[in-house]
């Protein structure tokens, strides 16, 4: 038998049952674009319930825009199971929508990594006002709901992985 037979198989590669029981997650919001966001937020609490994490473990923060949101996380994640980013960035005219966005990917990326917390980008990123109210309305399609999925198969995985 060779050490790869030997490894364990950690992931199936199908999606995995969500249970959220016990898990306390942060999740931090831009108030700039609210409509859009206070959306989010609201399917992303749906989604978190949805798959038994308690309402008394979700903490929600909000911060002045997307660009804000990686430190916030970074000042969250060691207290917290996961931390979920939601904000809005719409394109306009300007390189600013460029700025913006990838500053915050790369930094939540930066957080998750530097952590070892998970830290969902959340963030929509569209071309107009219309993508954004679309990916926000109500249901499992919303992404703030689709966060909290990805929040909670990414907490759990981590505790299920062996620690070194």
């Amino acid at each position: 038998m060779t050490s790869s037979d030997q490894k364990t198989e950690l992931s199936t590669g199908h999606k995995p049952a969500l249970d959220g029981s016990g898990l306390h997650v942060a999740v931090v919001c831009g108030r700039f674009n609210d409509v859009i966001t206070n959306a989010l937020l609201d399917g992303c609490r749906q989604g978190l319930r949805a798959h038994g994490v308690d309402a008394a473990d979700i903490d929600v923060v909000w911060a002045p825009g997307a660009f804000e949101l990686p430190l916030v996380a970074k000042h969250l994640a060691a207290q917290f199971d996961a931390v979920v980013l939601l904000g809005a960035v719409v394109r306009g005219d300007t390189p600013h929508f460029d700025f913006v966005a990838g500053e915050c990917a790369a930094g939540a990326a930066r957080v998750a990594l530097d952590s070892g917390t998970p830290v969902v980008f959340g963030v929509l990123t569209t071309d107009t006002v219309a993508q954004a109210e679309e990916r926000s309305g109500p249901g499992p399609s919303n992404k703030g709901y689709e966060a909290a999925e990805t929040a909670i198969e990414m907490a759990t995985l981590l505790r299920s992985l062996p620690s070194r």
